[in-house]
């Protein structure tokens, strides 16, 4: 009876040891292949901040933004170099990745690229022609056919530049960021064929001269948050349930007071818990961090974090909250900070991979 009560504890305790047994986790970096060659993959230990090379998916087309499907199957690059979106497949057991196919981006200079929630279309903004496209998604996860393109209108003194669209949690609605005419547009999406029709109110318009680059929307559903790339602030909204409109509510500096330099924002992330908002400086080489009331949406200054390099481009907060990676585009390194969930700060780890050029970071966990 004993030896049989004792193999029974055994057993629960290996189970109980599997159950616990972390996830493998994964980093995707995104250069430009001016100096790097491709999307670097690496094998990510949370415990101590190591990482393994895993592949180097050669390919110099600068493919610097990446995005998954929702269901983690697949990865899309915007190819700055030759103006394509990609769309890769990922091994669930190692997270190395193989090519689908690849579109064009209907437009110049593809810097960003997002996914329907749902996994139907996937969205590419083209800074350098000023315009949008839209595909459908097929089952495989490949790209296939085009849905739906927009070319924003400028002026002779202020010419469009497509630079990001954020899908609602729904995706009913997107919000694409063009920095070149000051506005965030408002699109209702078709949920079966994908186009795109304007809001009802069309477009949230910012100060001149503000440059709305990467958007950001609360967990809560309830703010909107734009960083805005040449005035170093960030425009608040109040996103209205029903219609996708953006009322905007406040405009914060992302810089210290005593700053006299240039310095331009770049990117834009929560918190898991939508308590911190973090958004990059380029030029004062920062993240900047506020805390955010989650009833009002207003923002609270609670510091800046050196980011240990230059040029922070895109970032990621951990998916678990426990730490931050930033990309530095012109010291060639992905930074490791450790993340304060109570406060919010950021500590230098110590630890960076040694990349060419990054200027995106992407976290995927495999069973």
């Amino acid at each position: 009876m004993k030896r049989t009560i004792l193999s029974f504890i055994l057993l629960l305790s290996a189970m109980t040891a599997f159950a616990q047994k972390p996830k493998k986790e994964i980093l995707y970096l995104g250069t430009y292949t001016q100096k790097g060659e491709g999307i670097y993959v690496y094998e990510f230990d949370r415990s101590d901040y190591s990482f393994k090379e895993l592949q180097v998916l050669t390919s110099k087309t600068s493919p610097s933004f990446l995005e998954f499907h929702p269901n983690k199957k697949y990865l899309y690059a915007a190819n700055e170099g030759n103006s394509t979106v990609s769309a890769y497949a990922i091994d669930q057991t190692t997270g190395k990745l193989t090519a689908l196919n690849t579109q064009p981006a209907q437009g110049r200079g593809p810097c960003h690229v997002s996914v329907d929630p749902k996994g139907r279309f996937i969205y590419l903004s083209n800074y350098g022609s000023g315009d949008l496209a839209v595909y459908k998604l097929n089952q495989d996860g490949s790209i296939g056919a085009l849905a739906d393109t927009i070319q924003d209108k400028g002026r002779p003194d202020q010419k469009p530049h497509m630079h990001s669209i954020t899908p609602s949690a729904d995706g009913k609605y997107i919000y694409a960021s063009d920095l070149g005419i000051d506005k965030i547009m408002v699109y209702a999406v078709d949920p079966k064929t994908g186009k795109l029709t304007p809001g009802s109110v069309p477009y949230a318009e910012v100060k001149a001269g503000d440059g709305p680059r990467h958007f950001a929307i609360h967990p809560n559903g309830n703010f909107g948050y734009s960083a805005c790339e040449l005035a170093s602030v960030v425009n608040s909204f109040k996103i209205v349930k029903g219609t996708g409109a953006l009322v905007p509510f406040e405009r914060v500096t992302m810089l210290p007071s005593d700053f006299t330099g240039k310095s331009y924002a770049a990117d834009i992330h929560f918190s898991p818990d939508g308590k911190f908002l973090y958004a990059s400086n380029r030029g004062h080489e920062s993240l900047a961090i506020y805390a955010v009331d989650a009833k009002t949406g207003k923002l609270t200054v609670a510091g800046h974090a050196d980011t240990h390099g230059k040029h922070p481009r895109n970032f990621l907060i951990d998916a678990k909250g426990e730490f931050a990676i930033v990309t530095n585009r012109d010291n060639d390194n992905a930074v490791f900070f450790k993340r304060d969930a109570a406060t919010g700060q950021l500590t230098y780890t110590g630890k960076e991979i040694s990349a060419p050029t990054p200027v995106c970071v992407k976290q995927l966990f495999l069973n």
